[in-house]
């Protein structure tokens, strides 16, 4: 965060997700790419990631629960700040919509850290709900059978 915040001038809000969330959770005790979703799509943020994953050997993704499903309304109001480090403002990405998005997923690793996501204080219901609030907007992600998501999230949370 220190070395990115060193390079970027611009006002910039990055958002961690996945096992880096994990990570910084304590879920996890490591992983093996840092997955990010920055705003505004600034330029300069291309080139700083570029350069700091070779200069710390690094997996650095632009990868976000919006790539796997379709956005949460209020996904940055319930974002979780982490820290501000000149311009750049640090976020967990919201963990609702880490949550759905690692169960559509499914991969063992995806339903431990949604797990562990639980165990923060995401409430069940309320993942429910926003679940519901966008099923019709998952015909822009026509790989994903919102149907089976949809029994896949109620087992994941019962």
């Amino acid at each position: 965060m220190v070395e990115l915040s060193s390079i970027i001038k611009k006002p910039v809000k990055i958002y961690f997700t996945g096992g880096a969330t994990a990570v910084l959770f304590g879920i996890r005790k490591s992983t093996i790419d840092v997955d990010i979703k920055f705003e505004p799509d600034e330029s300069q943020m291309y080139e700083a990631i570029r350069m700091l994953k070779e200069k710390l050997d690094m997996n650095i993704e632009l990868a976000s629960p919006d790539n796997f499903i379709p956005p949460l309304p209020g996904w940055r109001e319930r974002s979780v700040f982490i820290k501000k480090i000149m311009n750049l403002e640090f976020f967990h990405y919201d963990l609702s919509s880490q949550i759905i998005s690692k169960v559509q997923r499914g991969w063992e690793q995806d339903l431990a850290d949604g797990a562990g996501f639980l165990k923060l204080g995401v409430e069940k219901k309320n993942i429910m709900a926003l679940f519901k609030s966008i099923k019709n907007d998952f015909v822009r992600y026509p790989t994903v059978n919102v149907e089976i998501l949809e029994q896949k999230l109620i087992k994941f949370l019962c």
